[in-house]
């Protein structure tokens, strides 16, 4: 009973805990196979991006779906009041 119930609580937080992926990085890494190709848009730099297909084939560009920031928000600062 207790380990069914332990097994349980580890589905229910890996299922509730886990985050989405998000692959918005500025560079894509395109993988030269030979039936076909595939696209990792998850790199931040063109240094991570060249890292990871030096070795297995692929080249580097830039993510064409890539949104930079945008500025920082404006915040209001809180006011001193002299005593």
């Amino acid at each position: 009973m207790r380990s069914s119930l332990f097994i349980l609580g580890i589905f229910a937080v890996a299922f509730f805990g886990a985050q989405p992926a998000e692959a918005d990085g500025a560079w894509c890494a395109y993988y030269n196979f030979q039936h076909g190709g595939a696209r990792n848009c998850g790199f931040a730099t063109y240094q991570q991006c060249l890292a990871t297909v030096t070795g297995i084939g692929g080249s580097c560009g830039p993510n064409p779906a890539y949104q930079p920031p945008g500025p920082p928000r404006y915040t209001k600062l809180p006011r001193h009041y002299p005593y």
